[in-house]
């Protein structure tokens, strides 16, 4: 299994318009290449399909919020608190997504998408506000990934699109 996941960094007290944008965009990427969707930290209460259907009343993105319902439906729709000590371990490994990866703790997309080819399971933190993701979650994070390879810092939209698609890709190419 592997799961995009967005760690909340703007404002754990109030929903805002961004968080909406984001998590809309996410889940037709998350659909289309078969990634699980999991949101930290976000002020939201309910099941994952409330919040699914609540998100859809207020887009047009993803045929109207289609494909996060689609994700709800099948259970790839999570709803995570802040991690105190670790993540859920469902999710399998932490990935912290950055473009500053420690160089103990990198591990390259290629890495990544034989493992998850050979059946392990990954949960990808993708930093969504101004800073990316805190320094904790670098902490509890087992590995760190470059999706670009090259350092470069992408908005989290963007990352948000390459990450399940350079992925997907690799392990089309290693079946």
């Amino acid at each position: 299994m592997l799961t995009i996941a967005l760690y909340n960094t703007y404002d754990p007290r109030k929903l805002h318009e961004a968080h909406l944008r984001a998590i809309a965009r996410a889940g037709p990427v998350a659909y289309a290449f078969g990634f699980h969707l999991a949101l930290v930290g976000f002020p939201m209460e309910g099941r994952p399909m409330d919040v699914a259907e609540e998100i859809s009343r207020h887009t047009t993105i993803g045929e109207s919020g289609k494909y996060l319902l689609e994700l709800a439906e099948r259970n790839h729709f999570h709803l995570l608190d802040f991690p105190s000590k670790g993540f859920p371990a469902q999710f399998g490994t932490v990935v912290a997504t950055t473009r500053k990866p420690e160089e103990k703790k990198e591990v390259t997309p290629r890495e990544l998408a034989e493992r998850a080819l050979k059946g392990e399971s990954f949960l990808l933190l993708i930093g969504l506000g101004r800073h990316g993701l805190p320094k904790e979650t670098f902490k509890i994070a087992r590995y760190h990934m470059d999706i670009t390879g090259k350092r470069v810092s992408l908005e989290t939209c963007t990352a948000i699109g390459a990450i399940p698609s350079k992925l997907s890709t690799l392990m089309e190419g290693l079946r």
